[in-house]
């Protein structure tokens, strides 16, 4: 269930922020941090989590942690959503269906 993880840790509004800053590439903390309204210590603990989460990788540039997304962290989440999509089609093909036998069509 590691889909459930994923929507808890981004529950939280600024971690989630941080998350979608790195939607546009690689970003350094101190990237990540500019604007927000925690402090640039703050947003290394959100990454933290997120990396634990498995949705964040780093990388060691020099002296400087480069953060991205993790997109096989996003895979469960994604086929967990998607299965809404299908079973929301399904659900409207047979309503369709019931109708049009209903109303004596094909």
């Amino acid at each position: 269930m590691a889909y459930g993880i994923a929507l808890a840790v981004l529950a939280d509004p600024t971690r989630r922020k941080v998350f979608e800053r790195l939607r546009a590439g690689p970003r350094p903390v101190n990237r990540l941090a500019a604007g927000l309204p925690v402090s640039r210590p703050a947003v290394s603990q959100h990454l933290k989590v997120l990396k634990d989460a498995g949705l964040v990788e780093e990388r060691s540039e020099g002296v400087r942690r480069i953060y991205s997304v993790r997109r096989e962290g996003l895979m469960e989440l994604r086929q967990w959503l998607d299965s809404f999509w299908g079973d929301a089609l399904e659900a409207f093909k047979v309503e369709a269906e019931t109708s049009n036998k209903a109303k004596g069509r094909k």
